[in-house]
């Protein structure tokens, strides 16, 4: 499923010196500040509605997510979130970073991995199933960026494997990177408790060494 655009975000240029007082200005006033650039244009300094883009930020197609970037005085364009930065402790949006997108030119983005179904070796004897790669890098057109790529794992026996190579392949998209890496597997539960390391094993030395340390300490105070 493509990522949709959704409804126009306004936007205001930003003027002056952009300093962390300018910036708590901004967000006085109920807005953050955020850059756009890209297409071939000059980056701009300019403030959003935290609330759309968070809006924005939780669609179902999240930061893929390309929209109509109104900025006042200058038109409409095309535009996605690539970067944005939260308040630590609150959770409050600061700032962003948008790029202007050319519907007619290809793209690279991270797309997430939903892995469907219960595989037949986790329901039928006792395997745990395992994702290793939760997105993958694709290169596309802008409206074909899909929200999510579904892989079926209900075929999965224990020590079965699906790599990338395996995910649904179209001719809209090109999966980039390694295609024999690893998205998910199953293993048998015993397997994966054996290959934790087991709690305390380093302890006695590490506890040795310590009291080495300290002999030679009160050694070398008697001297």
């Amino acid at each position: 499923m493509a990522s949709k655009t959704v409804e126009s975000v306004a936007a205001t240029p930003r003027t002056g010196t952009f300093n962390k007082n300018h910036a708590r200005r901004v967000r006085v006033q109920g807005l953050i500040p955020a850059v756009v650039y890209g297409a071939g244009q000059e980056s701009m300094a300019i403030t959003v509605d935290p609330k759309v883009i968070t809006k924005i930020l939780y669609s179902e197609s999240g930061h893929n997510t390309i929209f109509d970037l109104a900025i006042e005085g200058t038109g409409v364009t095309k535009a996605m979130i690539v970067d944005w930065q939260h308040e630590p402790i609150k959770g409050k949006l600061l700032h962003i970073d948008l790029k202007r997108i050319a519907m007619d030119k290809m793209m690279r983005v991270s797309v997430p991995v939903q892995l469907v179904g219960v595989p037949t070796g986790v329901k039928n004897s006792g395997g745990m199933l395992s994702q290793v790669l939760h997105e993958v890098e694709i290169e596309c057109l802008p409206n074909d960026i899909p929200s999510h790529i579904d892989v079926d794992v209900t075929g999965l026996e224990v020590h079965g494997a699906i790599h990338v190579s395996d995910l649904p392949h179209n001719k809209s998209m090109k999966f980039l990177g390694d295609e024999h890496a690893m998205v998910a597997h199953v293993t048998l539960l015993k397997e994966e408790a054996a290959a934790e390391p087991v709690a305390g094993a380093t302890e006695p030395e590490v506890a040795k060494k310590g009291k080495q340390d300290a002999t030679a300490d009160a050694g070398a105070a008697k001297k």
